[in-house]
């Protein structure tokens, strides 16, 4: 290669089948215009038909300006096949470093829009660090085998604006050795760990937590996902090791305000008792899925951090009591997720009586959320502040109930910005028809209910109507998620002008999730046709969540 020194990044599967994609890409990541494309039968760029594309030959009259502007959107894997279209547009990647902002090496990124890569020649990945990422990177993600000494020791000394680091540990089955381990990022914000079922990371943990200082928000995923797929006894049953401590994480990170322990199942109230003596400016606390929290270290938790205004406790193990303990009247609450939990309706009727006013509730299968519970929320004025509402799958709940909020309690209604309403088969289009009249600032809405939820809908739904009354009514709407299935809607010949009044009335449109079925291929076709693409999904492969009208879904969001 004429002594040049070359990055090799191989461009994980996308679904594009083109002749063009077949095969590994390398990236040349020096100045010179060399470049390889080797697949598996061993080709060359020599070896492979020239052919010209009259819109890329069109982008040779952009300014070099512009066309690293647009060289700016794009995800670091597109780069790399861009620096194979000609010299120009690999010499301007080449030098301009701050193109490489973000870099994705896990291979979970390749799904979606991250667009990950994965490194083939570790010395050439630390040149690159050196070269062409230095001082414009600010966010990496490392897999096992790049957690070695010699990859964090170029970003501490070459990368001194790097404030997101991802060490992903869930494949583990061995560390490298990190003895000699003596210098880390020490400007990092966000610090995200992904733990292993095997692996113990004291060893290395010991070497970094004098650079922890400065973080702000901390993330650390465990592998309940991957146990109970292993395992048929109850989380509560199983043997989990502590396989890192939290404890001396807090003590050398004081500036800590956001918290996401997700499924880490060994975290139980000990821990969160460690976690109030220390953070004292904790804003945000999420322990969704830590299923050992039961709340007896609540009452510390509130009294101590007296800046908390999120807590996120879905699918944890609150008990009453506990819960009852804790003086909330005196608190900074604001954003409250309990989906998924035990708590009687007596407990919340408590609890809410005395909660200040909440912005963002989550409460979807919580069989304690009642219409008495509601009715409480309305009479109190609780929710006059609420942006966002999740009161799905609530099988005490009822129907009557939510429509008397939504078309009665118009102060509330107009406000809300993401409601989620699924899971009850009583509902009409009607009901829908109705209440979207009121949703005049609605951005996310999710209703329906999904196929053989404890029982199916003894009725049809016509959906035409619905969707007219969020072209009239809706017009931020952003995401909208119709969760009946093919039996159950029901259309017109003339749906399709239905369809064409949501996607130019609602311009915001971004996600329109459906069940697959007639009619999810008539709109998918109908948004395809105005050059809309991607906008229409399916149940099966996404779901519509309001967890992005918290206040800290930023610091929240992975990846």
């Amino acid at each position: 290669m004429d002594g040049r020194r070359t990055l090799s990044l191989i461009a994980q599967e996308s679904g594009d089948r083109r002749p063009s994609k077949i095969g590994n890409t390398i990236a040349s990541i020096d100045d010179g215009s060399s470049s390889e494309v080797s697949g598996a039968d061993g080709l060359t760029d020599t070896g492979l038909p020239r052919r010209r594309s009259g819109r890329v030959n069109a982008l040779r009259f952009l300014p070099d300006n512009m066309l690293v502007l647009v060289f700016s959107y794009i995800t670091p894997l597109d780069l790399i096949h861009c620096t194979h279209v000609c010299q120009r547009w690999h010499t301007l990647i080449s030098r301009h470093n701050y193109l490489w902002r973000r870099l994705f090496l896990r291979p979970e990124c390749s799904s979606g829009q991250i667009g990950a890569v994965h490194v083939r020649r570790l010395d050439a990945f630390l040149h690159a660090i050196a070269t062409r990422f230095s001082t414009s990177l600010s966010y990496i993600d490392l897999p096992i085998e790049l957690i070695t000494v010699e990859v964090l020791r170029e970003l501490a000394i070459r990368c001194p604006n790097l404030q997101y680091l991802t060490l992903d540990f869930s494949s583990a089955m061995q560390l490298h050795d990190f003895s000699d381990l003596s210098e880390f990022p020490c400007n990092l914000k966000r610090l995200c760990i992904c733990l292993s079922e095997v692996i113990f990371l004291e060893g290395f943990m010991r070497r970094i937590y004098g650079f922890l200082s400065s973080i702000r928000t901390l993330h650390i995923f465990g592998t309940l996902e991957k146990s109970s797929l292993t395992s048929t006894a109850a989380p509560e049953e199983t043997d989990d090791y502590e396989t890192i401590n939290i404890s001396k994480i807090k003590t050398h990170a004081p500036n800590l305000h956001t918290i996401n322990l997700y499924g880490v199942s060994f975290i139980d109230d000990s821990h969160i008792e460690a976690i109030a003596s220390g953070c004292i400016h904790l804003q945000c606390l999420a322990l969704n899925f830590c299923v050992r929290v039961k709340g007896k270290s609540f009452k510390n938790l509130m009294n101590r951090c007296r800046k908390l205004t999120c807590l996120l406790l879905q699918n944890t193990g609150i008990q009453d009591e506990p819960m009852l303990a804790v003086n909330w009247s005196t608190t900074q609450l604001s954003e409250l997720d309990i989906s998924s939990t035990d708590l009687s309706e007596a407990t919340l009727l408590e609890f809410f009586t005395v909660a200040p006013k909440l912005t963002y509730l989550a409460v979807p299968f919580c069989d304690g959320f009642t219409d008495t519970v509601l009715n409480l929320l309305l009479d109190r004025g609780k929710l006059n502040s609420c942006r966002a509402l999740d009161i799905s799958n609530t099988v005490n709940l009822n129907v009557d109930a939510v429509h008397r909020l939504l078309t009665s309690f118009t102060n509330i209604s107009y406000r809300i910005e993401a409601l989620s309403y699924t899971g009850h088969v009583d509902i009409t289009e009607q009901f829908w028809i109705n209440a979207i009249r009121f949703l005049h600032h609605i951005k996310i809405l999710v209703i329906g209910t999904a196929h053989s939820w404890f029982k199916q809908a003894t009725r049809r739904i016509h959906v035409d109507q619905i969707l007219e009354a969020c072209a009239v009514h809706c017009p931020h709407l952003k995401r909208l998620e119709i969760q009946w299935d093919p039996e159950t809607l029901r259309f017109g010949d003339n749906s399709s002008k239905f369809i064409d009044h949501l996607r130019i009335r609602c311009t915001n449109l971004s996600s329109f999730v459906l069940s697959d079925g007639p009619y999810y291929e008539g709109a998918k076709a109908n948004f395809e046709r105005a050059e809309r693409h991607c906008i229409v999904r399916t149940t099966t492969m996404y779901q519509t969540s309001i967890v992005s009208n918290l206040n800290f879904y930023d610091e929240l969001k992975f990846n």
